[in-house]
């Protein structure tokens, strides 16, 4: 149960942090791959420093709109569609890294991460961005 066996909160809030890069990545926690003593937010945290394109899952390029099936390692970012989707997996990303720090007292509380994905998911359809009431 996250960094420990305790039931609370903020081990909800790393949970979900956590399979919010599990989502994005394609990858699990336990997957061989990683370099030694490496975890899931080291692995997200470090390709978003450099090049997060090269850890999003294939499949989040399939319905971009663009006929074809897009890697992510061959993805040009001057298409508006992939370029749209880059964007708003990073900012998920960067949510599932901030609850998934190591320290409690640095995670966000779960209202505010889903005021922060709507927002998100807000910014990606176009939509005025609005007051949610949690």
């Amino acid at each position: 149960y996250g960094m420990g066996n305790k039931v609370s909160i903020q081990g909800d809030v790393y949970s979900y942090g956590i399979l919010l890069l599990e989502m994005f990545t394609g990858r699990r926690p336990t997957d061989a791959g990683f370099k030694t003593g490496q975890n899931l937010h080291q692995y997200v945290e470090m390709a978003l420093a450099d090049e997060v394109v090269d850890i999003m899952d294939p499949n989040l390029f399939l319905g971009t709109g663009e006929g074809e099936e897009v890697h992510p390692a061959n993805a040009s970012a001057n298409r508006p569609n992939i370029r749209a989707v880059v964007e708003c997996v990073t900012s998920v990303l960067r949510v599932g890294l901030l609850c998934s720090k190591e320290s409690r007292n640095q995670r966000g509380d779960m209202e505010d991460v889903i005021r922060e994905l709507h927002d998100i998911r807000d910014a990606f359809l176009g939509l005025p961005l609005q007051k949610y009431e949690l």
